[in-house]
């Protein structure tokens, strides 16, 4: 900072003399004064921020993997989701508690004895249970957590997936209106040199009236739609803005994805049965619906533990000043009927295995449609934009030979209009399919399971959940949430109930 204040005190020194040396020539020869006062504006103009750079699709899909507040939240959502193996693999610690009590004693008898008396009893005590045994039920309790984790990895993906895909909207989107409203802008001109014309033929007596009205009437429908284009770009930007996080500046134009795309239909089905995180998260699911049967069958197998205790009280008894104890105990548990809950539940857990075996073929046949529509969509899209091209160059050529046959009175003025309006609907359709062409790739993208950061690789640095499980997966205690990288989290927004962390500001 102080090297900073420093070259920028420099600076300004140096302004001031080159100010000093202007305001000396200015009794000089005018060129020469015009000279200096030149060369102090051009350095002025040295420390003005340079003008932003244009804006690119992998920029701004790398803003929202960055700053989304829908990813945030699915990856915080994931972390709470590895804590869960933690809780399974408390199963294989111990339980230690302490207790200790004070209290007051008076004890009157007749006869009296030498227990009679007051006292003040106290003393503390220390429990120690540890599990040795218990039906495999943490074992199975833990594998299902576990898949859980990975299929919380697996909707991780497909919310990464979906917050790029609604980038990739949002910037087409802005890149199509603003073309849009190129396009409404330049017939709004066009429209009014033709109806400027039009009243100036009038004024001769070369047309009629019902001409001007015509030229009129076209032109007040073409400042109409001028306006609801700038409305249709307010939203888009307004959509970028939710999406990515900034405004759009100077958007580049892009192109169709072809990297990541299979070259067949068939091809980009069996990726995506094998890449898709739909499927493979319903499969996740699903191992962790049998593990889940298997823990709760474990309550019908014996249990074994085994227990430990001290106990110091001190003044139980005029008589007893001090007493120690100490018990370790081993325990063997026989589960014989528990009135049929057990089973019920696992028949219950069962039947929810049984659906999500069946939620992994229905998600399969999702995605199989998904692409094969997706698939359709593209080259749908890729036909129309040819399509639109040679509608533009045909409707271009067929407006110019109108207009010369319109000069030598073989048309009228309606038809200049009217051809008028068939080149702007084929470009403002071109337009719209050059949107749709990039989005339906993105999209194919998507169903495949292939639009993530780290395949397209528009991020610098990726978010990794392996690094946050392995940290959590076995840990014993500790009250703070981390980082992946180890140190305390940055996004720690509650450090305490009620009491939020200055980062989050």
């Amino acid at each position: 900072m102080i090297g900073r204040m420093r070259d920028i005190f420099k600076i300004d020194y140096r302004l001031q003399e080159l100010s000093g040396i202007t305001n000396w020539f200015s009794s000089k020869p005018v060129v020469i004064a015009g000279f200096v006062a030149v060369v102090v504006s051009i350095v002025h103009g040295f420390s003005l921020p340079t003008i932003a750079h244009a804006e690119t699709l992998a920029q701004a899909l790398g803003a929202a993997y960055r700053t989304n507040p829908q990813l945030d939240a699915e990856r915080a959502r994931l972390r709470a989701t590895d804590e869960e193996v933690s809780r399974a693999n408390s199963g294989y610690r111990p339980s230690i508690q302490a207790s200790a009590d004070i209290g007051y004693r008076d004890s009157r008898s007749k006869p009296s004895s030498g227990a009679d008396g007051s006292s003040r009893p106290k003393g503390y005590s220390i429990n120690a249970s540890q599990s040795l045994f218990r039906g495999f039920r943490t074992v199975n309790t833990v594998r299902a957590a576990e898949a859980n984790v990975r299929a919380g990895r697996q909707l991780l993906r497909q919310t990464e997936q979906t917050v790029l895909l609604s980038a990739v909207q949002a910037y087409v989107d802005v890149i199509r209106d603003q073309a849009i409203v190129r396009l409404r802008q330049n017939n709004v001109r066009v429209l009014s040199r033709e109806l400027k014309a039009t009243k100036d033929r009038f004024a001769v007596g070369e047309v009629t009236r019902t001409d001007v009205a015509q030229a009129r009437a076209r032109r007040a429908l073409a400042v109409s739609a001028h306006e609801l284009a700038r409305a249709n770009l307010r939203s888009s930007r307004a959509s970028y803005r939710q999406v990515i996080g900034h405004a759009p500046v100077r958007l580049r134009a892009t192109t169709p994805h072809r990297r990541l795309l299979p070259r067949s239909r068939r091809s980009a089905v069996a990726v995506a049965l094998q890449e898709n995180p739909n499927i493979i998260r319903a499969q996740y699911l699903e191992q962790a619906a049998r593990h889940n049967v298997s823990t709760i069958r474990g309550e019908l197998l014996p249990s074994a533990q085994i227990d430990g205790s001290y106990t110091k009280r001190y003044d139980s008894s005029p008589l007893s000043k001090e007493n120690g104890v100490g018990t370790i105990t081993g325990r063997l548990t026989f589960p014989i009927y528990q009135s049929g809950a057990v089973f019920a539940r696992i028949r219950q857990a069962k039947h929810t295995h049984v659906s999500t075996v069946q939620v992994v073929q229905q998600t399969r046949n999702e995605v199989r449609a998904n692409v094969e529509r997706a698939w359709s969509q593209l080259t749908a899209a890729r036909a129309a934009v040819r399509s639109d091209r040679a509608a533009v160059e045909a409707n271009q050529i067929a407006l110019n030979g109108v207009r010369e046959e319109e000069r030598v009175g073989q048309r009228t003025l309606l038809d200049v209009l009217n051809a008028q309006q068939e080149l702007l609907n084929s470009q403002v359709i071109l337009a719209t399919d050059k949107r749709n062409l990039v989005f339906a790739s993105y999209n194919l993208l998507s169903a495949l399971g292939r639009l993530i950061a780290g395949e397209l690789a528009v991020a610098k640095k990726v978010y990794e959940p392996e690094l946050h499980y392995a940290i959590v997966r076995r840990k014993w205690w500790g009250l703070r949430i981390t980082h992946p990288d180890g140190s305390r989290e940055r996004m720690n927004l509650w450090d305490s109930v009620g009491r939020k962390h200055p980062s989050s500001n």
